[in-house]
């Protein structure tokens, strides 16, 4: 995972606006967003972006910056998405991770859970960045992960708006359900763990 100044903004950011510290359709300038995230304007440019080729910033000519809005159809498409890669991006993971991003995925599970027994539905998203992050190292497919980062985010973003916590803990423990199975190396149960995952997110 990248450390990079650059990128160290953009997860700054990307948490603002999944945690709609940033509100959907909101307005923002430049120094906002620098002062927010507490870089200097080349990270915070490259950040945003980044942001913007995953949908969640538009650059308005003669406006500036709007957070992306929330559209009724999104959750059907991320969802989509997500239920067709994400659970051979499972797989692959747990075939190729080497030790140190196995560890790391201890390292997740381990934070989600401590977050399903606090409720720290901000701390589990972290995780979940985290989560996804390591997916993205471990997986070598470079086409599945690049369509699968930004609609992970958007996922977050509207789980977070619809304030339904009340499946925190049932989601918490599929999700790491489904990280032992990738350390663990077991790619038929990561790609079932996943899939069940995204179809219970996705209210199947």
């Amino acid at each position: 995972m990248q450390n990079s100044l650059s990128h160290l903004a953009y997860l700054a950011l990307e948490y603002a606006i999944v945690t709609l510290e940033l509100k959907p359709g909101a307005l923002v300038t430049e120094k906002q967003l620098i002062e927010m995230a507490g870089h200097g304007r080349t990270p915070v440019r490259e950040a945003i972006q980044k942001l913007a080729w995953q949908g969640l910033i538009h650059v308005r000519p003669r406006v500036g910056l709007q957070i992306a809005e929330i559209r009724p159809e999104d959750h059907h498409y991320v969802m989509q998405v997500r239920r067709e890669l994400e659970p051979i991006a499972a797989a692959l993971a747990a075939a190729h991770a080497d030790p140190q991003q196995r560890k790391q995925l201890r390292e997740c599970a381990r934070l989600m859970t401590a977050c399903a027994v606090t409720g720290d539905l901000p701390g589990f998203f972290a995780a979940d960045k985290t989560f996804d992050e390591v997916l993205e190292a471990a997986c070598p497919n470079n086409f599945i992960t690049a369509a699968l980062a930004p609609v992970q985010t958007h996922a977050r973003r509207l789980w977070y708006a619809t304030g339904t916590h009340d499946r925190m803990d049932r989601a918490i423990a599929m999700h790491v359900q489904a990280i032992e199975a990738i350390q663990n190396g077991d790619t038929n149960a990561a790609e079932t763990a996943m899939t069940a995952l995204i179809d219970y997110l996705n209210g199947a």
